[in-house]
């Protein structure tokens, strides 16, 4: 299993906001292929800090979604929120092989 972590620190009082938009996503990435699970992952000592987490069944199958035209798509969308200031936000991202489980 690969899975791939986005951490970015929003203003605590977009939080909310923040994840409204993600439970109301488009769910492109549901039907790619080896897509295995989403998660939205609040910091609990940090609320502005939210981590997007993906569980793909291999790499290969997670970077067929990274060079797809959906993904771009969606990455599009993210750059043309009207929020300016959540708009520009750019995650730190970390990519994992699961060892073990």
């Amino acid at each position: 299993m690969y899975t791939v972590f986005s951490t970015f620190d929003v203003p605590p009082d977009k939080a909310e906001e923040v994840i409204g938009i993600y439970q109301n996503r488009s769910r492109l990435v549901d039907e790619a292929e080896g897509f295995v699970d989403f998660l939205l992952l609040q910091n609990e000592r940090r609320p502005g800090e939210l981590t997007v987490q993906l569980f793909f069944d291999t790499k290969e199958n997670y970077l067929k979604w990274a060079r797809s035209e959906d993904f771009r798509r969606i990455h599009e969308l993210e750059k043309k929120y009207p929020d300016q200031e959540l708009a520009a936000i750019i995650p730190k991202v970390a990519k994992c092989q699961v060892v073990a489980k």
